[in-house]
C-alpha cells in the first residue's frame, strides 16, 4: 500500500522544492532536537543528492566515514519512492552491509524514530540465502547430522501438507533463521543453480518464493546484495519470456552503497556457469523421449564428450590462495574439445526441431533443452574467443562447475541499466582515485554523471594511532599479534587477506588459552556472528571478508589489526585485468590494494567518541616499496615498531 509523504504539498507546489524544504527541517531541526550533531558534511552532501533527484542523472557521492551519508540517501530514496508510487531499490555490496541498513537500532530504525515514520523495507535476499527443501529432505533422510536435521525441524508444517490452505503459509527459510548452521553445512541445503525450480514439487510452498512475492510489494526500499540486483538485470527479459517476473519491480531509483564494487557485481551477474551434471541431466530427459536414432547419437557423442572435457579441465585446474576460482589452461585439446561440442550441439539444436515437428516431444521437454543448448553453446563459444571471457574451475565435494565472465561489462551495464531515465546513486568512502572519478565511471559504462568528496568529520589524530610492523616470520607475527590481543584484552578485529590465512591463523590459536572469545567468520551465519562479537564486548573477530560493512561502534572494537596488504589474489579475473593493462602493478594491484586498505581502517572510527588503534603487518619487501603511497591514503602518520 503506498504510504504518504511526510510532508504536506499542494498541486501548486513543487515536490522538489517542498522536498528541499523537508530536508533542511530534518538536518537543522529535527535531528539535532533528537541527538545528532549537525554536520555540514552532510548538508552538502543532501544539496548534492537533491540534483541527481532532479535531474535523474547518475551522481558519485564519496564521503567519508561519519558523514551521515546513508541518512542523506535514505530520506531522498524513501520520498522518491512515495512520490512515484515506486520503492527504491538499496543496493548493499554483500548481506552484512544489507543488515547494517535493517537490525534492530540500525539506520533505518533510527530514522523512522527521529522523523516519527513507518518505512516499509524489504529484503530481496540472493537465492543461496534460502534453505531448499528439496536438498534438505533428502538429506535429512540420510544423515545424523543435528545441525541439518534441527533445520528440518524448522520447516513448517504446511510445506509438506498437500491440502494446506494458502492462507496458511508464511514466509521461511532465510539463512539468518538458522545461525547455528556453519556456511560449508549450509551449502548442502542451501538453493544453487543445479535445482530445476520450476518443475518442483515444492515450488509454491518454497521459501524463497514467499520471501520473493513479500518483498516485491515493498512501497518503500528493497534492499539487496549487489549480486542480486545484476542477476535481475541478466535474467529479466529471459524470465519475461519464459512468463516470469523479473526478480525485482521497477524502481524509482537505484542507490548502489559501496558502489566501488559493483563492478565485480556485474561481472560474475553476467557469467556463464556450467554444472559437469547439469547437461547430461536435460539429455538424459531427452533421451527417454522418443526421439530418433540420429539424434540418440548426436546426444551420447556430446555427453561423452562434455564428459571427457570436464575430465581434463580438472586435471589442468590450479589452486590460488585467497579465491575458489581455479585457474584452467586453454590447452590445444581442451579448445578442440570445445569447438567439437559447439558443432555437435548445432547439430542436435537442429535435430531438435524436426524431433518436435513430429510430434514425438511435449513442448516443455523442448523449450527447457532449447534454452540450455543455446545457453551452453553460446557459454562454449564465448570460451573458444579467446581474450573476450575469463574462465575458472570451482570445485567442491559434490560438484565441478565451468565458470565463463565477460572481460568488460561497460556495453552491458551502459544499455541495460544507466540507460534508465531514473536517478542513481553511488554511496562509498572511497569511489575516486585522488578525487577522479573517471576510472569507476569508465569501467560501468557510465558517460555523464556528477560527483563530489566530502572528507569524514572525526578528529583523527585524537582518536586513532596506527603502527606498521615488518613480518619476518609468519609463526612470529602470529605471536606478535597475540600479545596484542592481550595488550587491549580483546575488544579487536583482525582482517586476513585470505580464508588461507585466516585459517593458519585459527590452526595456530587453536591451541593457545585465550581469555576471551576467539570468533571466526563462517563457524555461524554471518549476523550472528556480527551480533556476538558486538555483544561479547571482550572478544576477537577473525574475518578474511569484513573490510567493508561492518559497523561496531564503542568498547567491542578497539583495535584493528591488518595480518597482511590485501592485494588481490593471482586468480584468472584479476589475471585478466592484468593481461589488459600496460602497468598491471599501477592499474590493478595497488588501487585494490589501496582502496580496500582505506575500507578496512575505517572499520574502527566510526563515531566521535571512539578510539582505538590500527596495527599493519607488511613484509620488508613491501614496506620498502609501498610505504609512501600507502601513507598517502592513510588519515595520519603511521607509526613503525
Amino acid at each position: 500500500m503506498t504510504q504518504p509523504l511526510p510532508f504536506e504539498i499542494t498541486k501548486e507546489d513543487s515536490f522538489y522544492d517542498v522536498l528541499g524544504d523537508y530536508i533542511g527541517d530534518v538536518f537543522y531541526d529535527i535531528l539535532p532536537e533528537h541527538g545528532y550533531e549537525l554536520r555540514d558534511e552532510q548538508i552538502f552532501m543532501a544539496f548534492q543528492i537533491e540534483q541527481a533527484f532532479k535531474n535523474k542523472s547518475v551522481v558519485f557521492a564519496e564521503a567519508g566515514v561519519g558523514t551521515g551519508k546513508t541518512f542523506v540517501y535514505l530520506l531522498y530514496a524513501i520520498c522518491y519512492a512515495r512520490y512515484t508510487r515506486k520503492p527504491a531499490i538499496i543496493s548493499c555490496a554483500d548481506e552484512t552491509l544489507i543488515e547494517q541498513l535493517v537490525k534492530k537500532g540500525g539506520d533505518i530504525e533510527k530514522l523512522e524514530k527521529a522523523l516519527g515514520l513507518n518505512v516499509d523495507v524489504r529484503l530481496a535476499k540472493a537465492r543461496e540465502q534460502y534453505v531448499c527443501v528439496k536438498k534438505l529432505d533428502y538429506l535429512a533422510h540420510r544423515t545424523d547430522d543435528e545441525d541439518i536435521l534441527s533445520v528440518h525441524d524448522e520447516i513448517p508444517e504446511f510445506v509438506y501438507e498437500p491440502a494446506a490452505s494458502m492462507q496458511s503459509f508464511y514466509r521461511y527459510g532465510d539463512r539468518k533463521e538458522y545461525p547455528w548452521v556453519p556456511n560449508e553445512k549450509w551449502e548442502t541445503i542451501a538453493w544453487d543453480p543445479l535445482q530445476q525450480c520450476s518443475t518442483c514439487d515444492w515450488r509454491h510452498r518454497c521459501g524463497q518464493t514467499l520471501n520473493r512475492k513479500h518483498y516485491r510489494q515493498a512501497s518503500d526500499l528493497i534492499i539487496c546484495s549487489h549480486d542480486f540486483y545484476m542477476e535481475h538485470i541478466w535474467t529479466k527479459e529471459s524470465r519475461k519470456r519464459e512468463g516470469q517476473l523479473p526478480l525485482l519491480p521497477e524502481a524509482s531509483t537505484v542507490v548502489f552503497d559501496e558502489g566501488h564494487l559493483l563492478e565485480f557485481s556485474a561481472q560474475k551477474g553476467l557469467t556463464y556457469r556450467f554444472h559437469s551434471e547439469t547437461l547430461s541431466s536435460v539429455l538424459t530427459g531427452y533421451m527417454d523421449q522418443d526421439v530418433r536414432e540420429e539424434s540418440l547419437t548426436l546426444v551420447e557423442d556430446i555427453l561423452e564428450l562434455h564428459d571427457e572435457w570436464f575430465s581434463r579441465l580438472s586435471k589442468n585446474a590450479r589452486t590460488i590462495e585467497g579465491s575458489v576460482r581455479k585457474d584452467v589452461e586453454r590447452t590445444e585439446s581442451i579448445v578442440s574439445m570445445a569447438e567439437t561440442m559447439v558443432t555437435k550441439v548445432d547439430a542436435l539444436l537442429e535435430q531438435l526441431v524436426f524431433d518436435s515437428e513430429l510430434y514425438v516431444m511435449d513442448d516443455y521437454h523442448v523449450k527447457i533443452m532449447e534454452e540450455y543448448l543455446e545457453f551452453f553453446a553460446y557459454g562454449l563459444r564465448t570460451f573458444l574467443k579467446d581474450g573476450e571471457g575469463i574462465h575458472w574451475l570451482e570445485e567442491t565435494s559434490s560438484d565441478t562447475s565451468l565458470v565463463i565472465m565477460p572481460r568488460l561489462v561497460e556495453d552491458i551495464l551502459r544499455k541495460e541499466v544507466f540507460s534508465q531515465k531514473i536517478p542513481f546513486i553511488f554511496s562509498s568512502a572511497t569511489l575516486s582515485q585522488a578525487g577522479d572519478f573517471s576510472y569507476i565511471a569508465s569501467s560501468l559504462g557510465i558517460q555523464k554523471h556528477a560527483s563530489f568528496s566530502v572528507n569524514s568529520p572525526f578528529d583523527y589524530e585524537e582518536q586513532m594511532e596506527i603502527t606498521g610492523n615488518v613480518e619476518t616470520d609468519e609463526e612470529e607475527k602470529w605471536a606478535s599479534i597475540q600479545d596484542s590481543l592481550i595488550k587491549n584484552q580483546g575488544h579487536s578485529l583482525i582482517l586476513f587477506s585470505s580464508l588461507e590465512e585466516m585459517n593458519r591463523f585459527k590452526t595456530w590459536s587453536g591451541n593457545k588459552d585465550w581469555a576471551f572469545n576467539m570468533i571466526f567468520e563462517g563457524d555461524r551465519e554471518i549476523s550472528e556472528t556480527v551480533r556476538e562479537f558486538q555483544e561479547d564486548a571482550s572478544s576477537v573477530l577473525c574475518s578474511y571478508h569484513l573490510w567493508e560493512g561492518l559497523d561496531v561502534p564503542g568498547e567491542s572494537l578497539t583495535q584493528v589489526i591488518i595480518s597482511s596488504l590485501p592485494f588481490p589474489p593471482n586468480d584468472p579475473v584479476f589475471q585478466a585485468k592484468r593481461n589488459h593493462s600496460s602497468n598491471p602493478e599501477e592499474h590493478v594491484d595497488l588501487p585494490y590494494m589501496l582502496l580496500r586498505l582505506r575500507q578496512g581502517i575505517g572499520r574502527l572510527i566510526r563515531t566521535s567518541q571512539d578510539k582505538g588503534s590500527v596495527s599493519l603487518w607488511m613484509s620488508n619487501d613491501q614496506k620498502q616499496k609501498y610505504e609512501k603511497k600507502i601513507q598517502d591514503v592513510m588519515p595520519l602518520p603511521i607509526k613503525w615498531d
